[in-house]
């Protein structure tokens, strides 16, 4: 591979310490010297930093949701112009690795809202080795994964409302341990998803021991972000801490109006843990709106048996009654235990092409317009679109999201949705914004602080022996910048826009960005546990 030098940029090393001016030369995919400016001869292809321009480790998103786009457009454009050079997949329990025939369906039907459900693409793995080496057919980013534990469930138990039997539960243990086996990080669950939500604390427990036994990771979304969020968040660290499995609160957060400004009683919980000697670390996203689908808040007794008996379900007049008291008078528990505010819920991606009038629209707005119920536009959209609707839900609190994001075991995490007509801005600019809004703008870290963030930080909770920092030995994922200018510009209303100030990415040390423009090189691969630890 043709060696590359950069030559007299600020390395920022992703380890937090002060910028050095230096020159960094790559060669066969690694960082082969890390040197004085000046120092190292010139090689073939000589890319002269600007003074004061940045050289960093390159950028690793903590939750994303490209399982099936890294295969649908393996260029991955949204990504690799923000800077991210690896990404970790299987998020919030539901993924399409381990499945069978008939639970790869249900899936696939399942979160189309997250993925799409593209009828082109052959889905011919089975199992999570099976899937990582699909990946390694051609991608830019490199990608982890993370066992699902809803899909897990999907395969012991089905779609039902119901604990797991014991036998159900070692055989959910067996799959974890062959996921983890095949090179999985973890394990994530989505504890206000179905299957997943229907986990009780001990079936979760038994799962976390297989995963310390691997030295492995447990990614929870847990069971509410809004009414009594930080019960839910004690319920994981508890269980960490009794099952010595390492624990990643994903997108983490406190939302809805009853936690407004209570960041502080989360990280007190949190800091006390880690005191105590647990290993907790975190990431979340720097915007305020939450991403998901609409069907997510339906209560969890609605959506038992998977979506085909959701929607037939929702023919039953009886059964809307008891919906309408369930999100407008109770609090669903899909939507966290708070009663749905519908000018929160605004829509932003349809299968349904006869629906995309209302994308960008809130439930209320369409109510207001047609002079109906929110909530009878919430059962006709359901309906219309088989459950594929996505959404963006307007429920954080600005002092919420500084809070979090300045603590010491936070990492960055676009958990991005890329489908849909108006995806989360942040699909496009969650890097970018943490480094122009929060760093430069606002002052809230340092630019190394933060670079920590986003690349040695999470690369150590991957476990990842050669990655995310600048130093001789490493693979060259390497992402050059300018301080000055590097901002996001996808917008709410115009969320497909590519981030400004990042001019060169670099993936296993090939260009995937050139001077601003995406290459489409295909120089990413999966990223596997082997053994205890480490990954590679």
């Amino acid at each position: 591979m043709t060696d590359i030098l950069f030559r007299g940029g600020d390395v920022v090393d992703g380890t937090g310490s002060d910028r050095v001016r230096a020159d960094v030369l790559v060669d066969d995919g690694r960082i082969t010297r890390v040197a004085a400016p000046g120092t190292v001869a010139d090689a073939q292809t000589v890319v002269d930093v600007p003074r004061g321009h940045v050289v960093a480790p390159g950028f690793i998103d903590m939750h994303a949701h490209s399982d099936l786009g890294l295969l649908t457009a393996p260029g991955h454009v949204p990504k690799i112009t923000q800077g991210v050079t690896t990404e970790v997949l299987g998020q919030d329990g539901l993924s399409y690795a381990p499945v069978s025939d008939e639970t790869l369906a249900v899936i696939r039907r399942q979160i189309s809202g997250w993925n799409g459900n593209p009828t082109d693409l052959d889905i011919t793995w089975r199992s999570v080795a099976e899937y990582l080496d699909r990946l390694d057919r051609g991608i830019t980013p490199n990608a982890a994964y993370l066992v699902p534990q809803g899909t897990l469930r999907y395969l012991a138990v089905g779609a039902d409302q119901r604990p797991a039997t014991a036998a159900e539960v070692d055989h959910m243990r067996e799959l974890v341990a062959q996921g983890m086996s095949e090179g999985a990080v973890g394990m994530s669950s989505g504890l206000t998803y179905t299957p997943g939500m229907y986990a009780d604390t001990g079936e979760l427990r038994a799962l976390c021991e297989v995963v310390a036994e691997f030295g492995g990771f447990y990614a929870p979304h847990t069971r509410s972000y809004g009414k009594n969020a930080l019960g839910a968040y004690r319920e994981m660290i508890e269980l960490s801490c009794e099952t010595g499995c390492a624990l990643h609160l994903t997108h983490a957060t406190m939302n809805f109006g009853e936690n407004k400004g209570r960041a502080g009683e989360f990280l007190d919980m949190v800091d006390a843990a880690i005191a105590d000697g647990c290993d907790i670390t975190l990431d979340t996203y720097p915007y305020l709106p939450g991403a998901t689908t609409l069907s997510a808040l339906l209560p969890s007794w609605a959506m038992s048996g998977g979506p085909d008996a959701a929607l037939g379900r929702l023919d039953d007049p009886d059964v809307r009654r008891r919906i309408t008291d369930d999100v407008n008078r109770y609090g669903s528990d899909g939507c966290h235990g708070v009663t749905v505010e519908w000018e929160t819920i605004q829509l932003s991606g349809v299968a349904n092409a006869d629906l995309d009038r209302y994308v960008g629209k809130t439930v209320l707005d369409i109510a207001t317009e047609e002079g109906r119920a929110p909530v009878d536009v919430f059962f006709d959209v359901l309906q219309r679109d088989a459950l594929s609707t996505t959404i963006l839900q307007h429920v954080g609190h600005e002092e919420n999201v500084r809070a979090i994001m300045v603590h010491p075991h936070h990492m960055g995490g676009s958990d991005a949705i890329l489908v849909g007509e108006r995806p989360h801005p942040r699909a496009w600019g969650t890097f970018p914004r943490y480094l122009g809004h929060y760093v430069r703008d606002e002052g809230l870290m340092s630019l190394e602080d933060c670079v920590h963030h986003l690349t040695g930080r999470p690369s150590a909770r991957l476990g990842l022996i050669d990655r995310g920092l600048v130093r001789e030995g490493y693979a060259a994922d390497l992402v050059v910048f300018d301080p000055a200018t590097v901002r996001d510009t996808a917008t709410f209303d115009h969320p497909k826009q590519q981030a400004v100030g990042i001019a060169h990415v670099l993936v296993n040390g090939s260009f995937a960005v050139h001077d601003g423009v995406p290459t489409g090189t295909l120089a990413g691969r999966s990223l596997r546990r082997t053994s205890y630890g480490r990954t590679s």
